[in-house]
């Protein structure tokens, strides 16, 4: 079985030329809203936020959005892929992890991320000290999982026996994920049992990346099985093969603008090899055509990489009522055959 998700990027209205009314903003969540309610009938594993500032995105603190909608569901897994931890104080990550499990009633992924250069960058920090951040701040969210009382001192974060609450109702923690996008990371995770998540690059790219983890899990001592992969693509969805290819010449549009400005596509930045060795915007990335269609493109790929997961921005960036229709064309007819798959 492959289990479906919904990787959620949550598409800014208007951009930097264009302010929208608040009221249209209000409305917008609100059709969000619905819409990911709506995943959890049509067969949906779960949803998976995105955190992204300054631009194009409304998911500036994914937190609230699994808040919001953790009320109005009762099945769907939620989480975000990922907070992005150097941001944040490490306190404040682990007692929204308790927090937000307790709120999902069980029901909370827990993901972490370093972050996208070109936003760190608006901050002044630079992609070494993103990771050095990263790092203590995993540190600290280890240890809060497996004691009651923690303590830290480090470069950028020191204190003494904090008592962080609440402890998460799942026990000994949700499950945690990261996403990765070179074969050194994906090995920094098998060390510490993580689960990846990764897109952009091509299928035979990923399955030397899942490689990597699955050499690592096996010299800790434990096997690494599909369930510990979930593979990442922009699905572009129709009724039709033309009706998807029309509206997947937009989607490839506006992704190919968003990645034009990332540093890592251009440079070789901690966590991202130069695109000879590690990242790089594939053909794979994209899987067009009608839901029977697409369903076949998504098994053949995960068969290729063992993926136990999908994850899928579904008609990504599109008016929501078009992504209203791809959910609902994924939802019953793509999920069944998902679910039914090796």
């Amino acid at each position: 079985m492959i289990k479906p998700w919904i990787f959620e990027f949550l598409p800014e209205l208007g951009g930097p030329a264009v302010e929208p009314a608040p009221r249209e903003v209000a409305a917008l969540f609100g059709r969000y809203l619905d819409l990911w309610v709506r995943d959890e009938t049509l067969g949906f594993e779960g949803i998976f936020f995105s955190e992204h500032h300054f631009g194009r995105s409304y998911s500036a603190s994914p937190n609230l959005l699994i808040a919001a909608l953790a009320s109005r569901t009762k099945k769907l897994r939620l989480g975000v892929m990922g907070v992005v931890l150097p941001y944040y104080h490490p306190a404040r990550v682990v007692e929204e992890i308790g927090m937000l499990d307790h709120l999902t009633d069980g029901r909370l992924e827990i993901g972490t991320a370093i972050g996208v250069p070109q936003e760190l960058g608006r901050l002044n920090m630079t992609m070494a000290e993103a990771r050095e951040r990263n790092d203590e701040i995993v540190a600290v969210l280890d240890a809060a999982l497996a004691n009651r009382v923690v303590s830290h001192r480090g470069k950028y974060f020191s204190f003494a026996d904090l008592r962080l609450l609440p402890r998460p109702l799942q026990q000994p923690s949700p499950p945690r994920w990261t996403p990765v996008v070179s074969a050194e990371s994906a090995r920094r995770a098998a060390r510490r049992r993580i689960k990846i998540s990764t897109g952009f690059n091509s299928a035979q790219v990923i399955k030397r990346i899942f490689d990597a983890y699955r050499e690592e899990a096996d010299a800790a001592g434990y096997h690494a099985g599909p369930e510990y992969f979930a593979l990442r693509r922009r699905v572009t969805v129709a009724p039709t093969s033309d009706e998807a290819q029309v509206h997947a010449k937009a989607v490839a549009d506006r992704l190919k603008s968003v990645l034009a400005e990332d540093e890592r596509l251009n440079a070789n930045v901690p966590d991202a090899p130069a695109p000879s060795g590690g990242f790089a915007l594939s053909d794979d990335e994209f899987i067009t055509g009608t839901p029977k269609d697409v369903a076949q493109n998504v098994i053949e790929q995960c068969r290729t990489v063992g993926a136990g997961h999908f994850l899928t921005v579904l008609n990504w960036s599109a008016p929501v009522d078009e992504v209203a229709e791809a959910h609902e064309l994924f939802g019953r007819e793509a999920i069944p055959l998902l679910r039914k798959a090796s």
